[in-house]
């Protein structure tokens, strides 16, 4: 009996050799899926990052106005004096035709203004007066002719009125202008330098009887006038600050 028992044992023991483990299959079968498991999440960055690249930004749209060029700004006035555009500094380079927009209407409001202070000082100088009493207990006929001792005598709170009245008409024009100018206000296509304030420069509307040709030629002349004035009141005041600081100018 106990050998018939180790016989069997002894067969059984055997036969196990030829029979293939679970295990050695599940490795040789194994191997493969693991693999393609790793590969798998490689190629799934991949397509993530190709579907994750940003798409180029659309180009800026052009802007709806069209401000007038450089080159027709800078084309008057004429440049008959010098033969040719005189501007040392190359201002006239810079920037963009908004620049140059808005150095023209900076030039011709600075003109005007120049226009009207030189010839004030020049009727103070000529002794010529209003009537009646610029503040209370001071007369028009009591300042002085010279043009600072004139400024420095009206009252503080004459001063800011003046300033305050320049300070509404450069408000009122910027928004006449962004309103009810002539092709848009003038950094979007309206032209530099046109007064938009109603009854200021031409009470009787007398521009509104004069051609295009007439008009431009009436804008070169401001213009020079204008530029002329700058230059005009610049010695006056340096005149009347510093004596002798401009040949053949008298004591003013």
């Amino acid at each position: 009996m106990k050998l018939s028992l180790l016989t069997l044992a002894a067969l059984l023991g055997v036969g196990s050799a030829f029979v293939p483990t679970q295990q050695a299959s599940f490795s040789r079968v194994a191997t493969p899926v693991f693999m393609a498991d790793d590969e798998a999440p490689a190629e799934a960055a991949e397509e993530g990052e190709e579907e994750a690249a940003p798409e180029p930004a659309p180009a800026p749209a052009a802007p709806a106005y069209k401000c007038m060029s450089r080159e027709e700004i800078l084309s008057a006035p004429n440049t008959i004096e010098f033969g040719q555009k005189w501007d040392p500094l190359g201002l006239s380079d810079l920037g963009s035709d908004e620049t140059i927009a808005w150095f023209r209407h900076a030039e011709v409001k600075h003109g005007r203004v120049a226009m009207a202070a030189f010839v004030g000082w020049w009727a103070v100088g000529a002794g010529l007066r209003f009537p009646g009493e610029l503040a209370t207990g001071l007369d028009f006929s009591s300042i002085p002719s010279k043009g600072i001792e004139a400024w420095d005598a009206v009252p503080g709170i004459g001063k800011v009125q003046m300033l305050l009245f320049a300070g509404l008409l450069e408000f009122h024009d910027e928004l006449f202008f962004s309103r009810r100018g002539e092709g848009g206000h003038y950094l979007r296509g309206g032209v530099p330098g046109k007064n938009m304030v109603p009854g200021l420069f031409d009470p009787l509307g007398l521009s509104s009887m004069k051609t295009p040709e007439q008009l431009a030629r009436g804008r070169d002349v401001e213009i020079k006038n204008g530029r002329l004035a700058m230059i005009g009141f610049a010695g006056l005041w340096a005149e009347a600050s510093i004596s002798g600081s401009v040949p053949f100018q008298p004591d003013c």
